[in-house]
């Protein structure tokens, strides 16, 4: 923003979890003063600025797997799922993510943040993905971890599973009625074979 737009800028108060990281990028700008029209017309340089100084650092990123989840990777992959990810991160950033976790090669193809904003955009775009390749009548679900996520397959009208593995509790997570909701990856392993068939 300094480089930029010659203003200060802070995250401080903005809500990150659940969010994408186009719209955390607006609320810190409308919030230093600018309106959504200066805003969409630096954004694109914004976005590249940010890409290049994440690739840059991408020795930094440090992500934690969460647990069992390369077991449910190679579970999903063995029953010939199709896998993509849908990520509120921008692209660059997304696939350096799962790069530096060692699960890049898990995914077939992605949806992320710009230029689509909304999680529920990036679903859909992930959606679009899937059907473009396995038929309009291929059934797609979204694994996730915030009511966000919830919010958003409902709205493109896909299952959402939900693990309890980021910020939010269990009983938070529940309390948004996903399709189906469990502590980690491992529980969702172990009850895989009975769940019912759209989820599957």
């Amino acid at each position: 923003m300094q480089e930029i737009l010659g203003i200060q800028a802070s995250m401080e108060g903005v809500p990150v979890h659940g969010n994408t990281d186009m719209g955390i990028l607006r609320a810190v700008l409308l919030r230093a003063g600018l309106n959504n029209t200066a805003i969409d017309a630096r954004m694109p340089e914004i976005i590249t600025r940010m890409c290049a100084e994440v690739e840059r650092n991408q020795e930094q990123i440090q992500p934690e797997l969460c647990p069992s989840i390369t077991d449910l990777i190679s579970h999903l992959q063995a029953r010939g799922k199709l896998l993509g990810a849908a990520s509120g991160n921008l692209e660059t950033v997304g696939w350096l993510k799962l790069e530096r976790a060692g699960i890049r090669p898990a995914f077939a193809f992605g949806s992320f943040s710009f230029p689509r904003e909304s999680r529920a955009d990036i679903f859909q775009h992930g959606v679009d993905l899937v059907r473009q390749r396995l038929g309009s009548k291929a059934t797609v679900s979204v694994v996730g971890d915030t009511p966000s996520d919830i919010e958003a397959a409902r709205a493109v009208g896909i299952p959402a599973i939900i693990l309890a593995t980021g910020i939010f509790s269990f009983d938070e997570l529940a309390a948004h009625n996903p399709d189906a909701c469990f502590g980690c990856a491992a529980d969702l392993l172990a009850v895989s074979g009975d769940l019912p068939s759209k989820l599957r």
